[in-house]
């Protein structure tokens, strides 16, 4: 951008500026008085002398002496909406489950005893939602599957094999509520 471009952009960003002043002003008029010109405009603002010290600044203060914050700053959890939802079950035969439901990315996280798997959903049904994973729940060789039925995620079965994946173990699963 070149010295005279800047110039006219300046211009026409001062002479805006000095438009919409005007405007605002007229319109909290209560009276009908007759508009300014814009020449009259630009020569009444540059006759105003500009001062140079700094504007008061304005902090924000907190009042840390009210009991109302203090008591609620030690008994409020902050929910962040993230995509989240972490849930427990208990499996039968006997295995406790963790899930992390990642549902911006259609991905759940499982934790057991025997490993942690993240297995990814190859439908696009809510009910059951299906995931999958080739791999075993140690993370080794097989694999790892993962449906999960109901609204609110209420039930749950896996299926889990190793190497030979003809021994495959299934837990059904609930939610520890």
């Amino acid at each position: 951008m070149n010295l005279g471009q800047l110039k006219q952009l300046r211009t026409t960003a001062f002479m805006t500026g000095l438009l919409a002043s005007a405007i605002t002003i007229s319109a909290c008029q209560q009276q009908q008085e007759p508009e300014p010109s814009l020449e009259d405009s630009i020569n009444a603002e540059e006759s105003v002398p500009m001062s140079a010290d700094p504007a008061d600044p304005s902090d924000t203060v907190v009042e840390t002496d009210d009991t109302s914050l203090n008591e609620v700053e030690d008994d409020t959890v902050a929910n962040v909406n993230t995509g989240l939802t972490q849930m427990t079950y208990l499996c039968s035969p006997e295995l406790k489950v963790e899930a992390t439901y990642k549902d911006d990315t259609n991905q759940v996280v499982l934790g057991t005893d025997m490993g942690t798997v993240t297995l990814a959903q190859t439908n696009e049904g809510s009910n059951p939602e299906v995931f999958e994973v080739a791999s075993a729940m140690d993370g080794g060789e097989g694999f790892t599957q993962w449906r999960v039925a109901h609204e609110e995620r209420e039930t749950g079965v896996m299926r889990t094999a190793g190497a030979d994946e003809t021994k495959v173990n299934t837990y059904e699963c609930k939610t520890n509520k």
